[in-house]
């Protein structure tokens, strides 16, 4: 009977194999079909053919990343491949397009930025210094999971602030985790942790100038700007940035609060050390233990994100003192590096290059154009600028989507000059809707823990609502104070 019951539950797994994979390739070839479509429906004389590829990869991209038809790693790979094969034909010499800087996001500072990120967060958890810093932050608010919740959001925030949204999303995840994997998967703070952390991370970066790399754009196009007597500093941009992301992470908080069940307590005094205890017993130069070692390289590294600009030395070259320190110590051996989440660098550089590639192409400037034949109302034109930037951030990186959009904001004589330009660089930061829109979310999604198509509901309501409020106190500010 037992054998019986076996040989069915064998049958009926490998049935449902069949029938994922004859799922997954109905929606691939439905992503071919629709992607061809749309392109077909937005085909202009004026499109020359670099940018009708690059139209296509985009929709059938988004569709992937969707529809999970394939994992969204082999996505970001997919990108890549489609550019060198299609872009880079002898007939479309002409448009010097290079299609070598499509592979060269492979090592582009933002993946080493990830990269000194995951071993910093890899080295925390063998060494239990994610477990202190997690009893240091979450010691008084343990009975009070939802206003933790919303401690941990403001504190990611502010932090992301002042240093790399993702380096902060990697070291507040890392202190996270012993909760988050004591909590499991299908528990509904473990979903508010994963998605709120990332969030908070990248609305937090609308604070500061420095804070999100569109900000100082935005800011370096307006001191520029003929007939500006006063220029925007660092005070001037928090006094803009600085409620406007509050009042987006406190609503967050409500919609997370809202959508999943919280748990009324949460036991943070049963989470042990990690079981390898090898690590903890090794010895470094005399009585330096493990922790001190990753305090030490923690402490140097974060030092050195926080005050940059004022070294030499840029952001992604910091990140290899805790690549080439934890693995000389071993803290982190071969192994470890094997077991980090590689796929989540895959799929960023698969982002990196599609943005690119649009970049490249003009495709983004061929749309504002035809966007500027628009007869729009001020507050109209305002708004369908937000949102252009979020849905284009969402799909690219929204450093290059800033780098399309605040020059094109220029085409527009009719406005003040200020504003659009505020307005864009503060919604880049509200693009929540795919793994690879952010590298926050890319760090939350490499967990495991958490589906893509969860990212959807920080993604539309940060999308919908942060271009909004962001128009309305940008206008408020620029034309009242």
């Amino acid at each position: 009977m037992a054998d019986s019951r076996r040989a069915s539950l064998s049958k009926y797994s490998q049935v449902k194999q069949v029938v994922r994979s004859q799922t997954r390739l109905i929606q691939f070839m439905g992503c071919i079909l629709v992607s061809l479509l749309l392109t077909q429906l937005l085909k202009d004389n004026s499109l020359n053919s670099p940018q009708l590829y690059v139209l296509f990869l985009l929709f059938f991209s988004i569709g992937l990343w969707i529809t999970e038809a394939i994992p969204p790693f082999a996505v970001g790979i997919m990108i890549v491949g489609f550019l060198v094969f299609f872009l880079g034909q002898p007939s479309l010499n002409n448009y010097n397009i290079d299609v070598t800087s499509f592979v060269n996001t492979w090592s582009d500072s933002v993946i080493w930025l990830l990269l000194g990120g995951f071993f910093l967060a890899e080295g925390m958890k063998k060494t239990g210094l994610d477990l202190k810093v997690f009893h240091l932050v979450t010691a008084k608010f343990q009975h009070n999971p939802s206003r933790m919740l919303l401690v941990l959001m403001l504190a990611t925030a502010i932090v992301s602030m002042i240093m790399s949204n993702t380096a902060t999303t990697a070291m507040m995840l890392a202190a996270l985790m012993p909760l988050i994997n004591s909590l499991g998967k299908e528990n509904g703070y473990t979903k508010c942790i994963l998605l709120g952390i990332p969030a908070a991370a990248s609305i937090g970066g609308m604070g500061t100038i420095i804070g999100s790399p569109p900000n100082a754009i935005a800011v370096d196009m307006i001191n520029r700007l003929p007939g500006i007597t006063s220029k925007i500093g660092f005070l001037d941009w928090m006094i803009i940035g600085l409620p406007i992301a509050l009042i987006l992470i406190y609503f967050l908080w409500i919609i997370l609060r809202r959508k999943y069940e919280i748990p009324e307590s949460v036991d943070t005094s049963s989470l042990n050390k990690p079981e390898n205890n090898e690590i903890q017993e090794f010895q470094y130069m005399g009585n330096w233990s493990p922790q001190r070692v990753m305090l030490y390289v923690l402490g140097i590294t974060v030092f050195l994100w926080l005050t940059d600009g004022l070294h030499p030395i840029p952001m992604a070259a910091v990140s290899g003192i805790p690549i080439i320190s934890l693995t000389m110590v071993n803290i982190i051996n071969a192994e470890d590096v094997r077991s980090l989440p590689w796929d989540t660098l895959m799929l960023v550089a698969g982002g990196l290059s599609l943005g690119l590639a649009i970049q490249q192409t003009g495709l983004m400037d061929y749309f504002l154009l035809n966007l500027q034949n628009l007869k729009l109302p001020l507050s109209l034109l305002i708004l369908v600028f937000a949102l252009i930037t979020v849905v284009s951030s969402n799909m690219m990186s929204n450093t290059a989507a800033a780098a399309i959009l605040i020059p094109a904001a220029g085409l527009w004589g009719t406005i003040d000059p200020v504003i659009l330009p505020l307005i864009i660089g503060l919604s880049a930061s509200c693009a929540l809707f795919l793994p690879v829109s952010t590298p926050p979310n890319a760090i939350a999604y490499s967990t495991g823990l958490i589906d893509q198509t969860e990212f959807r509901l920080g993604g539309i309501s940060m999308g919908i609502l942060g271009p909004l409020l962001v128009s309305i106190w940008v206008f408020f500010v620029i034309k009242i104070i």
